[in-house]
């Protein structure tokens, strides 16, 4: 296997002609600023829909679990299984949302964040597994996540405070209205290109550096590298979740302060 070949492309039936059909619809024909000419892919929509299947299962298994509980999943099950892994997962999460919203907004936006984090986390994990690359290798994958986290930042700041929301971009003083809007705008367009850029950067590193000792010497010599890749996918899913939470949390509640 090739250092660009994956598990897809050797497994997958018609992988080719897939790959053809999706590139006449999805490939980028223009270039601007660093979107250079790229090769196109679609390895990373594949392991995107790997993460999505295994999310998909997880939940599944969680819910059978807890329906099957006597006491309505109240207490966890005696031995560790699915639903207590995705169990202490949502507790990590809801924990680290809480903090910074409190108890109230943090249930409110619960679902977004976590699962933001989720599909984060388990596609950065899989930059772990030879023959696999993770979806957030690309800035495709990433700026849809992260404008994703823009456009409900704003829904959620409108919802929260109506058209007066908008006076947020403005300032506290009229006169510096003009100097304000523009400062506020550049401003929230950077956020979701700092997620996406930071997210990339790395990940796409780690998932290399993993690559070259795995190319170089497969056996033990990998290992700390690998242990390295779980502790930096985690803190990336936790960076970019926390700092969503943030941005959310700023939305709604900016008018208290």
């Amino acid at each position: 296997m090739g250092a660009h070949t994956t598990w897809f492309a050797i497994l997958l039936p018609g992988y080719a002609n897939l790959k053809s059909f999706l590139q006449h619809y999805l490939a980028r024909d223009w270039t601007w600023a660093l979107f250079q000419t790229t090769h196109f892919e679609i390895d990373h929509i594949l392991g995107a829909l790997v993460v999505l299947a295994f999310l998909v299962w997880g939940a599944s298994r969680y819910a059978a679990s807890v329906r099957r509980a006597a006491d309505g999943g109240l207490v966890p099950p005696p031995t560790f299984g699915a639903r207590n892994f995705f169990e202490l997962l949502g507790d990590t999460i809801y924990g680290l949302v809480e903090g910074v919203m409190g108890p109230k907004d943090a249930a409110r936006y619960l679902p977004l964040i976590g699962s933001l984090f989720l599909f984060i986390l388990f596609s950065n994990l899989l930059s772990l597994i030879p023959g696999f690359l993770p979806p957030t290798d690309t800035l495709k994958t990433n700026l849809a996540l992260s404008g994703l986290v823009f456009v409900m930042t704003h829904v959620y700041g409108v919802r929260a405070h109506g058209l007066k929301y908008l006076k947020h971009f403005l300032g506290p003083y009229l006169p510096l209205a003009f100097l304000m809007l523009p400062i506020e705008i550049v401003s929230h367009i950077a956020r979701p290109a700092s997620l996406a850029l930071r997210l990339l950067g790395n990940i796409s590193a780690d998932h290399k550096v993993v690559g070259v000792f795995f190319g170089l010497i497969p056996f033990l010599v990998p290992v700390p590298f690998l242990v390295m890749g779980v502790f930096v996918s985690v803190v990336q899913a936790v960076v970019f979740s926390l700092l969503s939470t943030i941005y959310i949390s700023t939305a709604v509640a900016h008018e208290e302060h």
